[in-house]
């Protein structure tokens, strides 16, 4: 499968493609961590905030994305791709809200060894009724036995939401370089990093940040496209044109380092 774009040297490469099919055009065995951010379509589908605004469907003349619709049929047929492409002894995080956590993670237990959740504070709060939601959560577990490189990593990660995002469910970077900081061991230049659902390509800038080779996809010709550029832009000016600042909570420790 050709890429829809690649850097010069090969580490980086990025498909327009189904998540499925990306998954089933990878051989067995090849990837030593997955971080991905599905769409959360279960919630969308329930749930209506203000004046009728449905979570997550997206619009300017054409909706973004089409969702990952997370059906128990398509998570597993997900989770068992990713289980087979996956190396023994790897990693993987899966992103959750609080419906789809209820509803699918469970079923996250029979391919892999959950070992955690996280849960991710987004400092600023969002919509929702009964109690207004600033958080969401990632499932950490295991395919076969490989621990974290560190003892003093906590399962609450305090990073700022991204305001006026210039891609709808964009994730600040520094989350899923708090889900590599855990997982990769010594520099990072072997480790291959998998994001079947890339969106704005957060998780690709964490991947070159921590030097790994990184595949991804997306269905998204926009989210292909505006990670193209902000790849290149990041390689050429080690700059974000995505996120402009840092989601750190100011004066608070990285954790990792």
């Amino acid at each position: 499968m050709k890429p829809y774009f690649e850097t010069k040297d090969g580490r980086t490469k990025i498909f327009k493609q189904d998540c499925i099919k990306f998954l089933k055009s990878i051989p067995d065995g090849t990837i030593d961590i997955v971080v991905t951010d599905p769409a959360y379509s279960g919630m969308n589908q329930r749930m209506q905030f203000g004046r009728g605004r449905i979570v997550g469907n997206y619009k300017e003349k054409e909706k973004w994305f089409e969702e990952f619709h997370d059906t128990e049929e398509n998570y597993r047929i997900f989770l068992s791709e990713c289980k087979r492409t996956m190396k023994e002894g790897s990693h993987i995080y899966i992103m959750f809200d609080s419906f789809s956590l209820l509803s699918l993670a469970p079923l996250v237990r029979e391919y892999f060894d959950v070992k955690n959740i996280i849960t991710w504070d987004k400092i600023n709060m969002g919509m929702g009724h009964n109690f207004r939601r600033r958080h969401e959560f990632i499932i950490f577990a295991t395919n076969g036995k490989k621990k974290l490189n560190s003892r003093g990593l906590p399962d609450v990660w305090r990073f700022k939401r991204i305001n006026r995002a210039k891609y709808p469910t964009q994730k600040p970077v520094e989350v899923f370089e708090a889900m590599l900081a855990g997982s990769i061991n010594g520099e990072g230049e072997k480790t291959v990093v998998c994001d079947p659902f890339f969106g704005s390509g957060s998780s690709a800038i964490a991947a070159i940040k921590k030097n790994c080779v990184f595949l991804g996809s997306d269905i998204s010709d926009k989210a292909c496209e505006i990670t193209k550029k902000r790849i290149v832009n990041y390689i050429k000016k080690n700059t974000d044109i995505l996120q402009e600042k840092d989601a750190h909570i100011e004066g608070e420790k990285i954790f990792w380092k």
